[in-house]
C-alpha cells in the first residue's frame, strides 16, 4: 500500500484526543484535503470520479468540496488506496433484496485507524464510567462473520474492555444460545457485575420474545447497559424504538437511559451514537452524534446541493479516519442535521432496503420455523 505514515499518525493523534474533542474548522479542513490529496493520488478509481467531475486536490479549496461516493459504489469498485489484495480486511455489506453477489465491499488497506476510531467512539458513548463490564454479544463473532464489520467492531471491543465472564451468544448458524446466556446473565447478577449487551434491534426483539414466552425476567445489576444498532422495522414485525427499550427494561431491568443505538455504515471506519449511557435523554429526543473527526452535512435529494440545519436531504459524512478508501461517503439514508448532531428519517425512495438488522432478523426467523 501507499506510504502514508505521516498522515495516518497525524490522524490517530485527533483520535487520541478523544471522539468528544473535536479539531477546530481550520484543523479539520487541513486534514480533509490532506486525506482527499492522499486518495486522489492513490485510489484510482475515486481519482477517475473526481477528474469526470473537475475536482483535484489544486480545484477542492475546502473539505465539503470534495466529491462524496454514494454507497452503491462500493458494489462496482475497489475503493482502495493500493492494490486491493494487500488490503487488511475487506468488510462487506449486509444481504441485499436483489441477492447477495450485489453486496458492497470496503477494502481497509490497515486497520490502525479503524480500530482505533471504534475503540473510542465506544468507549466514549458506552463506558463513560470508565466500566469494564461482562460483554454478552448478541452480535455473531469474526470468527462467524469474518467480513462484517459489525462483527469486527465487537471483536475489537471484546479484546478491549471486556471483564472475565465475557462471550458470543448468537451464531451464524445456531440462532442465539438461549440457555448460555441465561446462565451467563444469572452468574452476573449473582456476583454483582455489570453487563454489556451489544445487539442488532431484531436480536433483541427476537430474544426479548423468547423470554416473554418463557415468563422470564431478569433484575441485573446497576450500570448494566444495551448497544443496539440497526434498524428497527424488519421483515417480522415493526417495532418501534421506545417499544423496544420498553421491553428491555421490563425483561432485563436496564433502563432506557443505558441504552444506545449505535449507527455503523460498513464503507465507514466510524461509529454514530445517539445517547452517553447512564444520561441519554427519552429516545424520541435523540440525535445521533458523529466522533470528532466526522463532519456530516444532508444534500437535496435531487440536485445534491447542501442544505442548512432542520432541512431534510440525503445524508453525507465526511470520516477522516477512512485514510485508506474514501473520506467523503454519500449515504441512501434521509434525514436532517441539527448543530448537535443528525436525525436518520429512513431509507431514500428507491433506495434498497439492505442492513444489518433485518439480515438478522431474516436469519433468527428462519432458523425458529426450522
Amino acid at each position: 500500500m501507499s506510504d502514508d505514515t505521516d498522515l495516518q499518525s497525524r490522524l490517530l493523534g485527533v483520535i487520541a484526543r478523544g471522539a468528544h474533542a473535536p479539531p477546530d474548522d481550520a484543523e479539520f479542513d487541513a486534514l480533509a484535503r490532506a486525506v482527499f490529496a492522499h486518495q486522489y493520488a492513490c485510489n484510482a478509481p475515486y481519482r477517475a470520479y473526481c477528474d469526470r467531475r473537475g475536482a483535484t486536490p489544486e480545484t477542492v479549496s475546502r473539505w465539503d468540496d470534495v466529491p462524496t461516493v454514494p454507497t452503491d459504489a462500493f458494489k462496482a469498485a475497489a475503493l482502495v488506496c493500493g492494490d486491493p489484495s494487500r488490503a487488511a480486511a475487506v468488510f462487506r455489506t449486509s444481504g441485499t433484496t436483489q441477492g447477495r453477489d450485489r453486496r458492497g465491499a470496503h477494502y481497509v488497506a490497515g486497520l490502525a485507524l479503524y480500530d482505533a476510531a471504534l475503540r473510542a467512539g465506544f468507549r466514549a458513548h458506552l463506558l463513560p464510567d470508565g466500566a469494564r463490564p461482562v460483554i454478552l454479544s448478541l452480535v455473531p463473532s469474526p470468527a462467524d462473520l469474518p467480513d462484517s464489520s459489525l462483527s469486527h467492531m465487537v471483536g475489537e471491543v471484546m479484546d478491549d474492555f471486556a471483564a472475565p465472564g465475557s462471550g458470543w451468544f448468537v451464531s451464524a448458524d445456531g440462532g442465539i444460545a438461549h440457555e448460555r446466556l441465561r446462565d451467563a446473565l444469572r452468574a452476573a447478577g449473582a456476583e454483582g457485575r455489570p453487563v454489556c449487551i451489544p445487539g442488532t434491534a431484531f436480536a433483541f426483539v427476537h430474544w426479548l420474545d423468547a423470554l416473554s414466552a418463557a415468563g422470564e425476567r431478569f433484575r441485573l445489576p446497576e450500570g448494566s447497559r444495551v448497544m443496539d444498532t440497526g434498524g428497527f422495522k424488519g421483515r417480522s414485525r415493526e417495532v418501534t424504538r421506545e417499544e423496544l427499550y420498553g421491553a428491555i427494561h421490563d425483561r432485563l431491568g436496564i433502563s432506557p437511559a443505558w441504552c444506545v443505538n449505535e449507527y455503523g455504515m460498513t464503507e465507514m471506519s466510524s461509529q454514530f451514537y445517539d445517547g452517553v449511557a447512564g444520561s441519554a435523554v427519552a429516545p424520541g429526543e435523540r440525535l445521533h452524534v458523529g466522533p470528532a473527526w466526522v463532519r456530516t452535512r444532508a444534500a437535496n435529494p435531487e440536485t445534491l446541493e447542501p442544505l442548512p440545519h432542520g432541512e431534510i436531504g440525503v445524508l453525507r459524512h465526511h470520516d477522516l479516519a477512512n485514510l485508506h478508501s474514501v473520506m467523503a461517503i454519500q449515504t441512501a439514508d434521509l434525514g436532517f442535521t441539527t448543530p448537535a448532531g443528525f436525525r436518520v428519517l429512513g431509507r431514500a425512495r428507491g433506495a434498497e432496503a439492505r442492513g444489518c438488522s433485518i439480515a438478522m432478523d431474516e436469519l433468527l426467523s428462519a432458523l425458529e420455523r426450522r
